[in-house]
């Protein structure tokens, strides 16, 4: 009995890593050019929430599928954590720093996306030096987040985390840019595991470095955290990198990306924006300070209107 339960045990679980290692072989370059890919999902943080690198992926896909009907939905959260943590006091001790695995199960049926992006890291380890037990609670958040990203049948890729400037942070922690290394050393060695992995920690810093050493005063992240618009750029050429399109990924600017479009941009900030707050609503959140969306319906009918100006902007005609 014991042994046949055990049989069937080894079973499930060799299937489970079947799962996570071929379910998604085919590379996502790929898998875009092809259209198997529709409704993306990007999780995350404030980083996420704010939502430059995301307009900014959104407009790459419009210029280099622009038959696709893709659809982009930020659903990042202010303050997010995969870890659980939230530090004493935080925002002035009104509210405990929200933990995805809150809504997560919502997202996932909600959303029934193809293909999730999350970004999760810079407040897992809240700002302190580096700690096993914390360190131990990132990690088992990540993975029970891309357990269930799989379970639900979509692809996931990780995003390791951004780069924290100590010199920009008001209250800075010296090393907490090594914490954040160690945790995105620990999310790329899941690439052994079958797990997709965008790598921006390890070349957002490299970049950083090169640039401080000419210029003393250069910086991705004017609070430390929070990347500016050249930081989010930066991020969304990895995710360029990472799709397979080497030529965007070297486009200094949106402006050179668009070829000169940048009207487009705020019209697709606005869009996110809107559809953001909308899925967030929706999905549902716990965090006093984000505010409500419209409804799906009535953010639909505007996003409709938003689209036409946006394919006339990115228009050649």
């Amino acid at each position: 009995m014991y042994l046949s339960h055990l049989i069937t045990r080894i079973a499930i679980l060799m299937s489970l890593a079947t799962l996570s290692n071929t379910a998604f072989a085919e590379p996502l370059a790929e898998a875009l050019e092809k259209g198997s890919v529709k409704r993306i999902v990007f999780l995350g943080d404030s980083i996420t929430y704010d939502g430059r690198y995301v307009v900014d992926f959104e407009a790459w896909l419009r210029t280099r599928y622009p038959e696709r009907p893709f659809e982009i939905i930020n659903v990042g959260l202010p303050s997010e954590t995969v870890s659980g943590l939230s530090e004493e006091g935080h925002a002035d001790g009104k509210f405990p720093r929200p933990v995805v695995f809150d809504r997560l199960a919502s997202v996932l049926e909600k959303t029934k996306s193809d293909l999730i992006f999350a970004c999760y890291g810079m407040n897992c380890g809240i700002y302190k030096p580096l700690d096993e037990e914390r360190f131990a609670r990132y990690r088992d958040g990540i993975t029970r987040l891309h357990d269930a990203a799989v379970k639900s049948g979509a692809r996931i890729v990780h995003i390791t985390p951004p780069m924290y400037d100590a010199k920009n942070a008001p209250d800075h922690v010296a090393e907490y840019n090594d914490v954040l290394g160690k945790y995105s050393e620990w999310v790329l060695s899941k690439r052994a595991d079958g797990w997709e992995v965008a790598d921006l920690h390890g070349p957002m810093t490299a970049e950083f470095n090169r640039r401080r050493a000419t210029d003393p005063a250069f910086t991705f992240t004017p609070d430390g955290v929070h990347p500016d618009d050249a930081g989010h750029w930066f991020i969304a050429q990895q995710l360029f990198a990472y799709c397979g399109d080497a030529k965007a990924a070297a486009a200094a600017t949106p402006d050179d990306l668009l070829d000169h479009k940048v009207d487009a941009l705020p019209l697709l900030s606005t869009r996110m924006q809107l559809w953001r707050n909308a899925w967030l609503s929706a999905t549902g959140y716990k965090h006093p300070f984000v505010p409500a969306g419209m409804k799906l319906e009535e953010a639909e009918a505007a996003a409709a209107d938003l689209d036409q100006e946006i394919k006339d902007a990115l228009c050649d005609c």
